[in-house]
């Protein structure tokens, strides 16, 4: 490890910020993954899937899914203005398709490589604060063919659930920010010898300060869960203690 003082404080907040920002990620694919097994019963679908933006293209990525093919399609990318997806990604329109064959914006690849079938498709637009995060699809009907189309009532429904998952969607988008910023930084070799780097951060990662830093996180988290009145609570406190400390110098009352 670098004998840089500096550079060991930077590291280390990269870390804190790289593992802050996976507790936050994890739990939010997880409500992601939720909602999606519940709406899909209430839409009347056999599966369900939410793709976003990859990175700073255009191109869209499979965030979560559900269904039989669920793990094959995680983060597998779907080329900018291509398929269904693509379409209500750029025009923000929800849109029904009951025989995909007869369907030219179709995009076959992602069962080519999945091995599904796809026959059906209810997609519809994920806005957060009136910009498009996303596209939230439902795949099929559950049962034996023939199957109905989707009825403007299910697509109701489906527009109901993609504003509590567009919410989620924002949410692990930000965190995911600090992540990648963080995992940039500290998987650089430049300056650095990385084995080193990787030994450095397993002891940091089991030392009891970043545990219990860890173990505070997760219990903002729980509180901000609450609701309005449980966060706004929290961050008055937290500001509160911050406050003060800033008021001490280099004194924490925390540990008088």
């Amino acid at each position: 490890m670098p004998d840089d003082e500096t550079l060991n404080i930077k590291l280390r907040k990269l870390i804190e910020t790289v593992d802050i920002a996976n507790l936050l990620t994890e739990p939010l694919t997880s409500s992601i993954r939720d909602i999606l097994a519940v709406s899909a019963s209430e839409v009347g679908a056999r599966e369900a899937s939410v793709l976003v933006r990859d990175g700073v293209g255009s191109d869209l990525r499979f965030l979560a899914a559900t269904g039989e093919v669920a793990s094959k399609l995680l983060n597998m990318k779907i080329p900018a203005g291509k398929g269904i997806a693509g379409f209500v990604m750029s025009s923000g329109q929800p849109m029904a398709v009951s025989n995909v064959e007869e369907e030219e914006t179709f995009y076959a690849e992602v069962d080519k490589e999945t091995g599904y079938s796809t026959e059906m498709i209810l997609a519809t637009p994920l806005r957060h604060n009136g910009e498009m995060v996303g596209v939230l699809e439902y795949i099929n009907r559950p049962g034996n063919p023939p199957h109905t189309p989707f009825t403007p009532d299910e697509m109701d429904k489906a527009a109901l659930f993609a504003d509590a998952i567009a919410t989620l969607v924002n949410a692990y988008e930000s965190a995911k920010l600090f992540r990648d910023l963080g995992e940039k930084v500290v998987g650089s070799e430049e300056e650095m010898n990385v084995d080193d780097v990787r030994a450095w951060l397993g002891d940091l990662r089991s030392s009891s300060e970043h545990r219990e830093m860890m173990d505070l996180a997760v219990l903002i988290r729980e509180i901000a869960s609450r609701g309005d009145a449980e966060r706004n609570l929290c961050r008055e406190v937290l500001e509160s203690i911050l406050r003060y400390s800033e008021g001490r110098g280099d004194t924490s009352f925390l540990s008088l």
